[in-house]
């Protein structure tokens, strides 16, 4: 059956139902047509549910990835610990036990002292002695805490703060910037370990901080660190730094150069201000501005500090009481054998009379070295015991530590004279005796006077004063010169002298020191003045290890020997050649010495109260221009006694006791009126006391008659003698044989 076609009417309204609503088509199938969701369809809103449900969903990723961080940071934590417990207990097992371990001690101090109680050097390993910290500058110890370990009183010798601390800083800055190790860490590397840097010195750091936190208190240890770290230029402990930079004791140091001092600890060499002052000052800045920051000082105090003048710190040990210093410790073994603690060494020196020796010869060298050649110079001064009371011993010792005093042996030239005509006098001369001063051939030496002109007759104490060599080697052969050499000897002389007919010039060479002292029993009425420069050594508690016993010297010559010598030796400084030497007020002698060439020069003096030498050369030997006795050292020693005698009362020199009469071939006159016309006889003046309770050695010359007096040549031949003494003068048989 044909089927039956809808009525029109109800198909139209579908029809237009379809057009008026169009299906649905989703995103999908638009993204398909090639068309994209509308901006209404992408900013849809989730419902609040929906987004309830998101958020815990996120949150607890969140909870699950912490839980897992946390997790794995314990366990980690954990494989950490056991492996760093491990590495502590395999290097702690190579380890000595710690039943056995000890504080090393520190390396021995010799504080040198003058003897006025000022500290004029140390020396040991560390240059310088242990304090309290209640006996050094407070600023030392805040401003090392500050820059070093701010927490050092809170830590257990480890600090996990500051060793976090360092660590941002240092990868802050992508450079090392800060250390992590306290202080009691770094005592300890000081003490016991060597500077390398492993795992296992690190390891081993630790360990021993801890045990030196359990075994010491923190001022304990503190005390230790300042008392043994290093801060440059030989300096170790705080004390040794600030006698080195700064001249002066470490409870005198201000903020501003404890601050330098902190500031050295970081790289002392290099931060050295005798190397680096610029360096020094801006790391002593730093340093302030952490005492600051900890409260240990004001804005006022640091802008006090800032204001103050910048350290200037020489290269080197300076000042001339350095010579004394090395002296002490060359000396020092032989009187106390091995230095195994702290020593305190008390010495002759006079620390004012070392300071005017140094500016003389500095002054007399800046004045005059250029010109006249010279580089340098030297000073010994003694008293009447042979005390050594000022010492230099050379222009500078930053420049050069060699000890011209008491190590350079030189040639004494005429300043060696004294000790030959002492032996002339011994065997019966004086000082009025008659020589002929002409031209002497002894063997094939020919002595010649320094101006080249001849007196005729003259006295020995007009030979003395104007330094006549001719007659000088006419004693010498006179009484011998192995007689001239054994009185030399029994005065003080120690080197080794050559007895030859030259050593009336001062041939054989002797150190000033020696030569100085050996002038020294004329000074005080003939007793041996044996040069020293220790007093007393003893322990830091006051046990005495040494005390010296020169004080009982024996007598060496006769009273009346030295009196005559004075006599003759002031002549030479009132109107000889030591006439630059003469002293206001004061009674002075002594006498002048040049060596062949002009290469030394000496003069060597003495009062009531100091007999002083001083020499002018230079250290390879080249001659200076034409520098003689009488010139720049005579002056020299002026400046110098001028300034050592300023206020004392005036002391003449011993000048009494009999004059002995003039012998034939040693043997004395007899008979009272033997001195009767001798003027020397009318002065006579109190001998200074000096006590000594034996004679070691006689006074007693070796007379002529002893040995024979070898043959010389005295005047133009010797077949025509000059003509006799004029009346009045006594003549021995030998001034007859002799052309006189």
């Amino acid at each position: 059956m044909p089927r039956k076609k809808a009525p029109a009417s109800r198909i139209e309204p579908s029809f237009e139902k379809s057009r008026s609503r169009p299906a649905k088509r989703t995103v999908a199938d638009e993204r398909v047509a090639g068309k994209s969701p509308g901006p209404a369809k992408r900013r849809r809103k989730s419902s609040p549910k929906a987004r309830k449900a998101k958020a815990r969903t996120g949150r607890g990723r969140i909870g699950t990835a912490l839980r897992a961080l946390v997790y794995w940071s314990f366990v980690l934590a954990i494989w950490g610990g056991i492996a760093i417990a491990g590495v502590v207990a395999y290097y702690g097992a190579r380890m000595p036990s710690a039943a056995t371990w000890s504080i090393p001690d520190r390396p021995p101090n010799v504080k040198i002292v003058s003897v006025g109680g000022d500290i004029m050097a140390n020396r040991g390993a560390t240059g310088g002695e242990a304090l309290a910290l209640g006996d050094m500058s407070p600023y030392i110890p805040e401003a090392v805490i500050a820059i070093e370990d701010r927490r050092f009183y809170s830590h257990f010798g480890v600090d996990p703060i500051g060793l976090a601390r360092a660590m941002v800083a240092n990868a802050m800055a992508g450079r090392m910037v800060q250390g992590g190790s306290t202080l009691t860490q770094q005592l300890a590397k000081n003490l016991f370990l060597s500077p390398e840097r492993t795992i296992e010195r690190k390891v081993q750091e630790v360990l021993l901080a801890l045990w030196l936190e359990h075994k010491f208190a923190k001022d304990q240890i503190l005390e230790m660190y300042l008392n043994r770290v290093f801060y440059g230029s030989g300096a170790y402990g705080v004390e040794a730094a600030s006698r080195r930079y700064f001249r002066k004791p470490a409870r005198d140091v201000t903020l501003a150069e404890a601050a330098l001092l902190a500031g050295l600890l970081k790289a002392p060499s290099r931060l050295s201000p005798a190397r680096n002052p610029k360096g020094a000052e801006e790391r002593a800045q730093v340093v302030l501005a952490a005492m600051r920051e900890t409260g240990s000082i004001t804005d006022r105090e640091i802008t006090t500090a800032l204001t103050s003048p910048q350290v200037r710190a020489k290269s080197y040990w300076t000042g001339s009481e350095n010579y004394v210093a090395d002296l002490v410790m060359k000396r020092l073994p032989d009187l106390i054998g091995e230095v195994t603690e702290d020593l305190v060494v008390d010495t002759t020196i006079d620390f004012h009379l070392q300071r005017e020796a140094e500016k003389a010869i500095r002054a007399s060298l800046d004045a005059d070295g250029a010109k006249l050649k010279v580089g340098q110079g030297a000073l010994v001064s003694v008293d009447g015991t042979g005390a050594v009371r000022a010492l230099v011993g050379g222009r500078e010792y930053a420049t050069s530590q060699f000890d011209r005093a008491t190590e350079a042996k030189r040639q004494p030239g005429s300043a060696f004279k004294p000790f030959v005509y002492a032996a002339a006098l011994e065997q019966g001369r004086t000082p009025l005796s008659v020589r002929n001063d002409a031209p002497v051939k002894i063997g094939k030496w020919t002595p010649e006077n320094y101006d080249g002109k001849y007196r005729g007759e003259v006295t020995l104490s007009d030979a003395l004063t104007y330094s006549l060599n001719t007659v000088a080697a006419q004693l010498v052969m006179e009484v011998g010169p192995k007689t001239v050499v054994k009185t030399a000897r029994r005065l003080g002389i120690e080197a080794e002298m050559k007895a030859n007919a030259s050593i009336a010039l001062g041939t054989s060479e002797v150190t000033l020191m020696e030569l100085t002292a050996a002038y020294a029993p004329f000074m005080n009425g003939g007793y041996k003045a044996t040069p020293h420069v220790i007093r007393r050594v003893s322990t830091q508690d006051g046990k005495v290890l040494y005390e010296n016993t020169y004080d009982n010297p024996p007598r060496v010559i006769d009273p009346s020997v030295a009196a005559m010598m004075n006599h003759m030796l002031v002549r030479v400084v009132e109107e000889g050649t030591g006439r630059n030497a003469r002293l206001d007020g004061w009674m002075a002698a002594g006498k002048t010495g040049t060596s062949q060439s002009f290469r030394d020069a000496l003069f060597v003096g003495y009062t009531a109260n100091l007999a002083t030498g001083v020499w002018f050369g230079n250290d390879d030997g080249a001659p200076m221009k034409k520098v003689t006795g009488g010139g720049l050292p005579a002056k020299t020693w002026n400046s110098f006694m001028q300034a050592a005698h300023s206020g004392l009362p005036v002391t003449g020199l011993p000048m009494a006791g009999p004059v002995p009469p003039v012998s034939i071939e040693g043997a004395p006159e007899s008979g009272p009126g033997a001195t009767a016309n001798d003027p020397m006889a009318d002065l006579v003046r109190d001998l200074a006391p000096v006590p000594v309770s034996r004679d070691a050695t006689g006074a007693t010359g070796t007379g002529s008659g002893s040995s024979p007096v070898p043959p010389a040549d005295v005047g133009v031949t010797a077949r025509q003698p000059a003509a006799l003494p004029e009346a009045g003068k006594r003549t021995t048989l030998l001034d007859i044989l002799m052309g006189n």
